[in-house]
């Protein structure tokens, strides 16, 4: 097994004020400097750390800090202004719950897309079809178009769907928030069971008792650098002394 699981080195990004989406081809080649222009900003800067095979991390921070970013860049979706991510092996991404799915297509159709853009071959999906579907909790809507789902149902199928496949690293945006509680301690048991398998697991949440309970380590991202990298107890203490008010 290799040392590393992800390397982050002088990472960098930054997007427009002023417009939606990122810089266009044209700017990106007109425009080599590394210092942002008027209706650019920095949304992540100079960021480095290393992740050991089967550590959980906590990414800790106030909103718009970067750490949806962060996960974006190292799920490999959002490329860095400088710098570089390594990942040593591949991700299981939860980080937008619509991501991959399309609205007028089945939710037997949207299992079988995604889980193949996610990796898994045919008869994979084939074989864990109906243990997605049943984990989401949603057998009586699988020929319903996936546009008509609630959120709480689409949180639960992109979780189904996520958790089942085997790649070594997990990364898991806050989605878990949209779900009911009793479907929360469900996800809750998956994640301690894929940790227990040895995987690494990258988890954002404004939830101070779900990142003592999965994470042992935490990066604080604050004024979008990396301001403190330690056990996530002493991260969280950190947190909570520059932002007492949450």
């Amino acid at each position: 097994m290799t040392e590393v699981a992800i390397e982050v080195d002088g990472l960098g990004v930054k997007f427009r004020r002023n417009r939606r989406g990122r810089r266009s081809l044209k700017d990106l080649f007109a425009d080599s400097s590394r210092r942002a222009r008027p209706d650019e900003f920095w949304a992540l800067r100079d960021v480095s750390f290393d992740v050991k095979p089967g550590e959980s991390i906590g990414v800790v921070g106030r909103n718009g800090q970067g750490k949806s970013t962060l996960l974006k860049l190292v799920a490999g979706v959002l490329l860095p202004d400088e710098g570089r991510v390594t990942v040593n092996g591949g991700v299981a991404p939860l980080i937008e719950i619509t991501g991959g799915f399309v609205g007028d297509l089945t939710v037997r159709e949207n299992v079988r897309l995604t889980s193949g853009l996610h990796g898994m071959s045919r008869g994979e999906v084939s074989r864990r079809f109906d243990g997605i579907i049943d984990f989401a909790e949603i057998e009586d809507f699988v020929d319903t178009p996936y546009k008509h789902l609630s959120n709480g149902m689409k949180v639960r199928l992109a979780f189904a769907v996520v958790s089942q496949l085997e790649e070594p690293v997990l990364l898991v945006d806050e989605v878990l928030a949209v779900g009911d509680k009793a479907f929360r301690e469900k996800c809750y048991r998956r994640i301690d069971q894929l940790l227990g398998e040895g995987r690494t697991l990258f988890f954002v949440s404004h939830n101070e008792r779900d990142l003592r309970r999965f994470c042992e380590r935490g990066l604080y991202l604050d004024r979008h650098r990396l301001a403190m990298d330690a056990p996530i107890a002493d991260v969280l203490d950190r947190y909570n002394s520059d932002h007492p008010s949450g």
